[in-house]
């Protein structure tokens, strides 16, 4: 049957208004300890009263050596926790809106200087972005505590009242980091074939699924990138499929690291003026040679193409192989664009991270037919002052007293 963007559907027994749904995006207002603060509620509550179809949270912490080095990151590695969770799902509900927790540790893709830890990895690859030094290999044992640890938060999650969680397997995070050949170079059990590698998604499933049967899972997970012995089509396939089987009930699709620059994040124009200002690595780096890098850093930013609907054809590939529901994130700003992929069932689901930033109520404009696209200029400043910023939109140029 054929489906269309404004239309009531289910993932898992749980009721959304429409197809389109806040994809996760960092939004750096959680407080010192990782509790939602009251901004992010009356953010969440905007979004809902916008009418998205689901809101899908910024990513939330396990445990502590995964922290993002982003500012103030979600956590959801204590119990105390729980009630302020519980406070913002319930103001959320009020709007008839489901919510979920997007739980994540970043291994490799965070620094020890912000953790108070090492930074651990499947295995001792340095990433030339985030990291002072290589990370550390994991252990079996810590390897079966990271396990523990996501289905400990999902629990929490299902307490706080959330309508599910979603496994962040892509964007080069640790569990997207034992999925890929290029970080997982490991000979043990975890590492070697795709089912090696998808083993500690698996082991995450199966312990999840020992206690909350019918608790909603979704998957976010990598269709591509372009490091050596990187994620790949054909692997993306067979590794959604696995997930289906390990009782997964929805993924979403999307590609990239932040080692390639803006091939996760694209957009026409490196946002250099952005890195400078918010990197660690170029913060206090010296006018002189912040001007004699420029060029080399455009290059190393180029933008890569297509810019919008980049991941639309991996998941059209991907869709034709699962039969669980498919969302589609990536450069799908336009009502026109989100239709046709939905009524032509290259996807279930569009998801959007950055027009949410710049218009939280741009469903509700959508399905009023007030605005058919997105406003955003897909300049990226938004991404890259996550690292100093809580979220905002910067509309391509930054405040004086943040140049």
């Amino acid at each position: 049957m054929k489906q269309s963007v404004f239309e009531s559907s289910e993932i898992a027994g749980v009721t959304l208004q429409n197809r389109l749904i806040r994809s996760a995006t960092h939004e750096g207002m959680a407080d010192e300890h990782g509790a939602p603060t009251e901004a992010l509620e009356n953010l969440y509550v905007q979004i809902a009263k916008g009418e998205a179809g689901a809101i899908i949270t910024g990513y939330a912490g396990i445990q502590q050596d995964g922290k993002s080095c982003l500012l103030n990151m979600l956590m959801i590695d204590r119990d105390d926790l729980i009630p302020a969770y519980r406070k913002l799902t319930d103001k959320v509900h009020e709007h008839g809106v489901p919510i979920v927790l997007q739980i994540a540790h970043c291994g490799r893709q965070t620094r020890s200087a912000v953790t108070g830890k090492p930074t651990v990895a499947p295995f001792s690859v340095k990433d030339s972005v985030f990291s002072e030094s290589k990370p550390r290999k994991l252990g079996e044992e810590e390897i079966e505590t990271i396990i523990e640890n996501f289905a400990a938060a999902t629990q929490r999650a299902e307490q706080a009242g959330f309508d599910g969680v979603q496994l962040h397997l892509g964007h080069g995070y640790l569990l997207s980091q034992f999925l890929s050949g290029h970080t997982n170079r490991r000979k043990d059990k975890w590492g070697g074939t795709t089912e090696n590698k998808f083993r500690v998604v698996a082991e995450i499933m199966s312990r999840i699924r020992s206690s909350l049967d019918s608790y909603p899972v979704l998957a976010k997970i990598n269709a591509y990138d372009t490091r050596p012995k990187g994620m790949r089509i054909d692997e993306a396939v067979a590794i959604a499929q696995m997930l289906e089987t390990a009782g997964c009930n929805a993924i979403e699709i999307s590609s990239g690291v932040a080692e390639e620059g803006l091939s996760v994040m694209r957009g026409p124009n490196p946002p250099v003026q952005a890195l400078f200002r918010s990197h660690f690595k170029f913060r206090t780096m010296p006018a002189p040679i912040r001007t004699i890098s420029t060029p080399f850093v455009r290059h190393t930013m180029r933008p890569r193409i297509p810019i919008r609907g980049n991941n639309l054809e991996a998941a059209k590939r991907i869709r034709q192989d699962v039969s669980i529901p498919v969302i589609t994130v990536g450069g799908l700003h336009e009502l026109t664009t989100i239709s046709s992929a939905i009524e032509t069932g290259a996807t279930d689901y569009v998801a959007m991270c950055r027009p949410f930033i710049i218009e939280p109520t741009i469903v509700r404009r959508f399905r009023e037919g007030t605005q058919t696209a997105s406003r955003c200029i897909l300049c990226n400043y938004c991404v890259l002052m996550g690292e100093m910023n809580r979220m905002k939109c910067y509309y391509g140029r930054l405040p004086k007293k943040e140049q």
